[in-house]
C-alpha cells in the first residue's frame, strides 16, 4: 500500500544521513518514478524533504525533523517477534546486546501492542541452525570484526578453493554470513571489492593505517550482484545419467530442490528409465553424491567418471564378494571356538 511505503519512505530518509532516488527505489523495490512521486506527495504532506545534485547530492530532510510514526502494524509485530538470536550474532559476540535491543523495543512499544508482539511470539519462531551441517570455523573473525568497524588495513594470508596460499593487504569493508558461512568482503588497492571466504583466510593482523570507503558501495546491492555474477560463472560439471525411477528419486532427495522439477519433467522411456544431464559443478561432488543414490543409474558421460565408479564397484565386489564372505565366515568361526572352548561336561 502506497501509505505503508511513504512511511517506510520517511524513515530511511530519518535513518540515513542521504540516500539518491536510485537507492531508495532498491531499498522500497519500486521504480525511481515511484520514488519521485512519493517524494512530491510526502513534500506536499508538509514534510521538509529537499533533494540536491551532483557526486555528492542526494534526498534528505531537513535537519532536526523527526517524524512521530513510531507504531507498528500488525504485520510488522509478526516480523518482530520472529527475531531470534542465530549463530551468527554469537560468533560477533553480539546475541546478548540483540536479546537486550529486544526487550527495549518490547517495552517501548504502546501497551495495547504488548499483548499482541507476545501473541505472535507464541505462535511463529523461526530457527536458522541446521539438522546435520557443521558451521565452519572462523579463528580470525574478531580480527575482521575489528577491523570493518574500524575501517582498518588488514593483512591477509589467503588459500583459495585450489589450495594456493596468498598474501596481501587489503581494505574489509564488510562482513557476510550465508547458509552459516561467512565471507569478507574487501578491496586491495584500486580493485573493485571482492568476496574471500572466512574460513579460508589463515592469517589476518591489524595494521595501524585506517582506509577511506568508496561513497557510494552499497553492501546489500552488492552483495545480490555478486551473487548473480558468482551463478553465472561458477564451475560446471555435467554429467549425462540413465536412471530407473527410483533412483532419480533418490537423486532428487540430494539436489537442489529447484532442480527437481526438472529431473521430474525429463520425459520417460519405454522400460521406465529417463536420461537426464545434471551439472553437478565439480567432479567429486558428482562422484560423491552418486555414491549416495547408490543403485538404479548408468553415466553415459564424462567417460572418467563412468571408469571411476566402475573401478569402486570393482574393488567392493572384490572386498564383499563370495569367496570374500567366505573368508570372512571362517574367521568368524574360529574366533567363536576361542572364546568358547569345549566344556568336558
Amino acid at each position: 500500500m502506497r501509505a505503508d511505503r511513504l512511511v517506510s519512505l520517511t524513515l530511511l530518509l530519518q535513518t540515513r544521513p542521504k540516500m539518491t532516488a536510485g537507492e531508495l527505489a532498491r531499498e522500497l523495490q519500486v521504480s525511481e518514478r515511484t520514488i519521485h512521486r512519493d517524494l512530491d506527495a510526502l513534500s506536499g504532506a508538509g514534510v521538509p524533504v529537499y533533494a540536491t545534485r551532483g557526486a555528492a547530492g542526494g534526498v534528505a530532510l531537513m535537519e532536526g525533523w523527526r517524524t512521530q510514526l513510531t507504531g507498528f502494524t500488525r504485520t510488522e509485530l509478526h516480523a518482530l517477534a520472529a527475531v531470534a538470536a542465530p549463530g551468527a550474532l554469537d560468533d560477533l559476540g553480539l546475541t546478548s546486546a540483540l536479546r537486550s535491543g529486544l526487550v527495549k523495543l518490547a517495552a517501548s512499544l504502546p501497551a495495547l501492542q504488548q499483548p499482541a508482539l507476545e501473541y505472535a511470539r507464541q505462535r511463529l519462531h523461526v530457527d536458522a541452525s541446521s539438522w546435520f551441517a557443521e558451521r565452519e570455523p572462523v579463528p580470525h573473525l574478531a580480527t575482521l570484526r575489528d577491523a570493518v568497524w574500524q575501517d582498518r588495513r588488514v593483512s591477509l594470508t589467503y588459500r583459495d578453493f585450489e589450495g594456493t596460499p596468498s598474501r596481501k593487504v587489503v581494505d574489509p569493508y564488510a562482513l557476510v554470513i550465508k547458509a552459516d558461512r561467512w565471507y569478507l568482503v574487501a578491496r586491495t588497492g584500486a580493485d573493485e571489492p571482492r568476496v574471500y571466504r572466512g574460513s579460508r583466510v589463515e592469517g589476518a593482523r591489524l595494521r595501524p593505517e585506517t582506509f577511506v570507503r568508496q561513497a557510494r558501495f552499497d553492501l546489500p546491492a552488492f552483495w545480490k550482484a555478486w551473487c548473480a555474477r558468482f551463478a553465472e560463472k561458477r564451475a560446471r560439471y555435467e554429467v549425462t545419467l540413465r536412471l530407473t525411477p527410483e533412483a532419480l528419486e533418490a537423486l532428487r532427495k540430494i539436489r537442489p530442490r529447484a532442480e527437481g522439477a526438472r529431473l521430474a519433467a525429463a520425459p520417460p522411456e519405454a522400460d521406465g528409465h529417463k536420461t537426464v544431464i545434471v551439472d553437478f559443478e565439480r567432479e567429486s561432488i558428482a562422484f560423491s553424491q552418486l555414491c549416495d543414490v547408490g543403485a538404479g543409474f548408468e553415466v553415459l558421460a564424462p567417460e572418467f567418471l563412468r571408469m571411476r565408479l566402475m573401478k569402486l564397484a570393482t574393488s567392493l565386489l572384490d572386498s564383499h564378494g563370495d569367496d570374500a564372505a567366505k573368508r570372512a565366515s571362517a574367521r568368524h568361526t574360529r574366533a567363536r571356538a576361542r572364546a568358547h572352548p569345549p566344556s568336558d561336561y
